[in-house]
């Protein structure tokens, strides 16, 4: 069944590009939050994971994917502003579960600080909240290349580092988006990065002390930029914190191979959906897109 398409007016000053997959069955909604540089098109397994024991929300950030067109990108977007965009979503679509993927984490966990009413559990995969040597060495590069807008070498960079996992023919797909993206979706991720870099993220922390619900924390065992044992940390600022290891996985869980998506998709659904848990996935590497972090 096909997705039903929105493009939302939020607080009269973005409009975001939303695809609802409803299930006639589902009784619970989750909302999915990209890492940086990515659209709804990355979370194309995630949703065959979810669906249709759940309604899945996506949505594209006001500066990314099918958003772009509808905003006239004059300022950059701080994280803050990404949570409130995610409240906004949330009350919106009634969802009661939040999903995020890598750098999305820092919203989110910013988001559920604000302790919306709602939400009951969360998920947040390959986010840490230690900036390890190689996550240093990453965002450092990252920084100085999508300053000088060169394109090649961002494109080459995630491919060697965070997605060195990822299949042949998912890292073509990820060079040819993160390679081709507008100017100002590399002056957003440096601006990100600056933040991160500087005090955001023990700023975020503190704030998650402010989450009172279950939530998840999924990495992948080979990960070295968001370690598993990082994540581990999120215990001393989330009270009712929880982790899942992805055995044989890097930073990309389910999108690495079918063995990491049967083992992502079990340790979701059972944690969101219990008595669902043990289904397994679906493989559909040739419709993969990757994504930066």
């Amino acid at each position: 069944m096909r997705p039903e398409i929105a493009v939302l007016d939020i607080q009269g000053q973005y409009r975001v590009y939303t695809q609802f997959h409803r299930a006639a069955s589902a009784q619970h909604t989750v909302v999915l939050v990209n890492g940086s540089l990515a659209t709804t098109a990355s979370f194309a397994q995630t949703v065959r994971n979810l669906h249709p024991q759940l309604n899945v929300v996506l949505y594209d950030q006001p500066y990314a994917g099918k958003s772009k067109p509808h905003n006239r990108h004059e300022r950059l977007i701080s994280k803050e502003t990404e949570a409130h965009i995610l409240l906004e979503l949330i009350e919106h679509f009634q969802a009661d579960h939040v999903l995020s993927f890598s750098w999305g984490g820092a919203c989110t966990l910013l988001a559920l600080a604000y302790q919306p009413q709602r939400v009951s559990r969360a998920i947040i995969g390959s986010f840490s909240p230690v900036i390890n040597g190689p996550m240093r060495d990453y965002l450092e590069r990252g920084s100085l290349h999508l300053s000088a807008c060169d394109r090649p070498r961002v494109g080459n960079l995630v491919n060697e580092t965070i997605g060195k996992h990822l299949p042949s023919l998912v890292k073509r797909f990820n060079y040819r988006h993160v390679s081709s993206l507008d100017s100002h979706e590399y002056a957003q991720m440096h601006f990100h990065i600056e933040q991160v870099i500087g005090h955001d993220l023990p700023r975020a922390l503190e704030r998650a002390r402010n989450i009172a619900i279950p939530v998840l924390f999924v990495n992948g065992e080979r990960d070295e930029y968001t370690t598993a044992e990082d994540a581990r940390q999120f215990a001393r600022h989330v009270r009712r914190s929880q982790f899942s290891v992805i055995s044989n996985a890097g930073h990309f869980l389910d999108m690495e191979h079918k063995a990491a998506c049967d083992d992502t998709r079990r340790a979701m659904l059972d944690f969101l959906e219990p008595a669902t848990g043990r289904w397994q996935c679906e493989w559909g590497m040739a419709e993969h897109r990757a994504l930066a972090g």
